[in-house]
């Protein structure tokens, strides 16, 4: 017997329950549960990253729990439920592929396909942009920038935003012309840091990583999976230190900075 879907839904349905359900569960609200949202969304990332197939499995089930937690929570509170979830997103991914559902209709036959991939891409924003229009309040005030979420990392924010500035026309060419921004950037660094004056430092560091996420844009590099490619690479390589310093009877700490620095070299010829 394999497990569906509706059996996830009954399960969260009986976690739930009032009088028989499980006392955590029972305590959670929308704002308790982001954390763990989050965190499931990095595992499956990790999963992907490692090439974990049969962790990504499991990571996908943790992953797609948290959406239908969020569908009960909605559903007990009368503001809609899991088949409207799922309406919506399929009504706007119809929507949004009218070179796949020229009908507007999920299951019509598929059609041949006529339009480039730079035209997908102009007429997938277009489509977003009115989206947006339609649920502005004000559409007079409307923004490109409405509806980039806040909670977003960091470097994935700032993509995202310098993307939307892109399509409207606000950018650089190329990537020359950013290189050069962060060169500038980074003077500026130099020169609130000689200054002493550590606001200004946080400044300047906050505009030069938006650059260098920039410059990824350009370059075509994810800015966000790019930094954790970097971070598992500089984990690998300091364990790497950590180890040949251990069978030497020492620490990291009791290394001088040459030495340790020669290990980094042998973790990289090594290919970590």
């Amino acid at each position: 017997m394999s497990y569906q879907l509706d059996d996830l839904l009954y399960l969260m349905q009986r976690l739930r329950d009032p009088q028989h359900g499980c006392p955590w569960d029972l305590e959670q609200s929308y704002a308790t549960i982001v954390p763990h949202t989050l965190e499931e969304a990095y595992e499956v990332a990790d999963a992907i990253e490692q090439g974990d197939f049969d962790q990504l499995r499991g990571e996908l089930g943790d992953l797609l729990f948290q959406v239908v937690y969020y569908a009960q929570l909605a559903d007990e509170e009368q503001r809609f439920g899991w088949n409207e979830v799922v309406d919506g997103i399929t009504r706007k991914l119809v929507r949004r592929h009218p070179h796949v559902f020229p009908d507007g209709k999920l299951r019509t036959p598929p059609g041949t396909l006529t339009l480039a991939p730079e035209q997908i891409k102009q007429r997938w924003e277009q489509i977003k942009a009115e989206e947006r229009a339609e649920k502005a309040d004000q559409p007079e005030q409307l923004s490109l920038l409405d509806d980039v979420p806040a909670a977003l990392p960091a470097l994935s924010r700032a993509q995202k935003l310098q993307k939307r500035a892109s399509s409207a026309g606000f950018d650089w060419p190329e990537a020359a012309p950013v290189i050069d921004k962060i060169s500038e950037e980074l003077d500026e660094v130099r020169e609130a840091l000689a200054a002493g004056q550590q606001q200004a430092v946080a400044e300047e560091m906050g505009d030069l990583l938006f650059c260098v996420v920039n410059l990824a844009r350009h370059l075509g590099v994810d800015a966000e999976n790019a930094l954790r490619q970097g971070n598992a690479k500089f984990e690998r390589r300091f364990r790497f230190i950590e180890d040949q310093v251990r069978a030497q009877g020492t620490t990291v700490a009791e290394r001088a900075l040459d030495e340790l620095d020669a290990f980094w070299d042998m973790a990289k010829q090594a290919g970590l």
